[in-house]
């Protein structure tokens, strides 16, 4: 991320981030499929996923989604704040970064759906898709927190603007 931040992400080479690693560029590729992946890649999703999988099976869905997401942010706060910022803001400003956001968003969907729902052939499809969409709207909602957070440059409180976007959800859920 320094490398990427100092110099920009198009003048920034994988070959310069190997050097940086003292490695070489073929080991970043073995564990970075892309250049993307480099920025992209992160240890959210695993956590995410525990924290949901975690809250009681009996909890209401949106409920269960949006107490893991709190947490799990909580955790990821209290110990990357930081490069969670530097990094949010520079995908928005990469054009590269954003076109490939969509598919990490989707990876982490397909994880949440997966643990909750498992992989069993005699899953029940409406539950399955019920719990997709629950999740993609949970995801978004966090997303467009940290996103507005990042363009006011970390000062609001992230945690408190991801429970409002996830009240807002719950809100127009059971708005008639």
């Amino acid at each position: 991320m320094r490398l990427f931040l100092e110099r920009g992400y198009d003048a920034t080479t994988v070959s310069d981030v190997a050097a940086a690693a003292e490695v070489s560029h073929m080991t970043v590729f073995r564990y970075f499929p892309t250049k993307e992946a480099l920025v992209l890649a992160d240890d959210y999703d695993p956590l995410l996923v525990e924290r949901i999988s975690a809250r009681p099976a009996g909890e209401p869905l949106l409920r269960r989604l949006q107490a893991g997401l709190i947490q799990a942010l909580a955790e990821v706060l209290a110990a990357d704040r930081q490069l969670l910022l530097a990094r949010t803001r520079f995908i928005l400003a990469t054009p590269a970064l954003r076109a490939r956001q969509w598919e990490t968003q989707y990876a982490t969907q397909q994880a949440v759906v997966a643990a909750l729902c498992g992989h069993s052939a005699t899953a029940d499809p409406e539950q399955e898709f019920r719990v997709w969409v629950t999740t993609g709207v949970c995801l978004a909602a966090a997303a467009a927190a940290i996103i507005r957070w990042a363009q006011q440059d970390g000062r609001p409180d992230l945690l408190e603007l991801t429970q409002h976007a996830l009240a807002i959800v719950a809100e127009e859920a059971t708005a008639r």
